[in-house]
């Protein structure tokens, strides 16, 4: 898997980039493709301004038109498809606006950038499109004068405004992103799960190492997710199947051992049962 790092060519020191969609489309890279699948290190905000399109995200395909606004973090797959589509994406590292934030400020961003709690996918109303264009529009407009010092500082706040005002269109339609009492602990939960879901499998191995009961952590993935704990293990586990699958050499014997199964088989099954696709057509359908 090609994992894209951040790289402000104007200069180095930035932590925040703005490029065109039809500038991407346009690129060549020599290290990859923008057309495959590649992960990336930073966030990004996305606006489609203009005609209509794809975009994948972890090897979901979204349709696009104007008003669609995608929010991706850093370590999400994405892909582009080629389309005449115009737009602007807002590209920063996490520190440009974490570290100028309250912890208030931070849940939100997490929130709003976490594929787990809601779609990457927003579309906006004509009067919310009007407003978060016209505020891209003055983030653009700083970037591209940096008449002093100031304009990168007001562009962080200027990006805390976006985000904030994404978080409250969001939220009239996913209640839960709302919700604050057990956010922090879903967050270290997913984060565990990310990083051990093919040492376990089960809700009571993740419980133990937050030192709470399987209820409790069945209460906490309810409460901001509204699923069941288990649910949100085989989401996660499925999701770092696919990036094995497509981006390894290995076979589906061996991912299926490296996955934590027993046998190929039951790695077969658990795969099909949660997709509807052998690992062969999933696969095959990605390329």
């Amino acid at each position: 898997m090609k994992e894209i790092l951040f790289k402000n060519k104007r200069n180095s020191n930035y932590r925040f980039d703005l490029v065109d969609l039809e500038d991407i489309l346009k690129k060549k890279p020599k290290d990859h493709s923008q057309f495959d699948h590649h992960k990336i290190s930073f966030y990004v905000i996305a606006l489609i301004t203009h005609k209509n399109g794809k975009h994948s995200i972890n090897y979901n395909d979204y349709s696009f038109k104007k008003g669609t606004v995608f929010t991706l973090r850093k370590n999400n797959i994405h892909k582009f498809y080629k389309t005449d589509a115009k737009g602007k994406f807002l590209v920063f590292t996490e520190d440009f606006v974490i570290h100028y934030s309250d912890k208030s400020e931070t849940i939100k961003l997490f929130q709003l950038f976490n594929e787990m709690l809601s779609s990457p996918k927003l579309q906006l109303n004509s009067n919310d499109f009007a407003e978060i264009e016209n505020l891209i529009g003055q983030i653009a407009q700083e970037y591209s004068d940096l008449k002093n010092t100031y304009s990168i500082e007001i562009i962080r706040y200027l990006m805390q405004v976006l985000i904030l005002k994404l978080f409250r269109i969001k939220s009239k339609s996913v209640h839960y992103l709302g919700i604050k009492k057990y956010h922090l602990k879903f967050m270290y939960l997913q984060e565990l799960i990310e990083r051990e879901c093919f040492e376990s499998k089960k809700v009571s191995y993740y419980a133990n190492k937050m030192g709470v009961t399987s209820k409790t952590l069945n209460n906490i993935t309810q409460a901001v997710i509204g699923k069941s704990a288990k649910s949100c293990i085989d989401e996660i586990v499925i999701l770092q199947i696919k990036r094995l699958l497509i981006n390894s050499s290995l076979s589906f014997t061996e991912i299926a051992y490296q996955a934590g199964f027993s046998t190929p088989t039951n790695f077969f099954k658990y795969f099909r049962k949660k997709t509807g696709l052998s690992p062969k057509q999933f696969k095959e359908n990605s390329q």
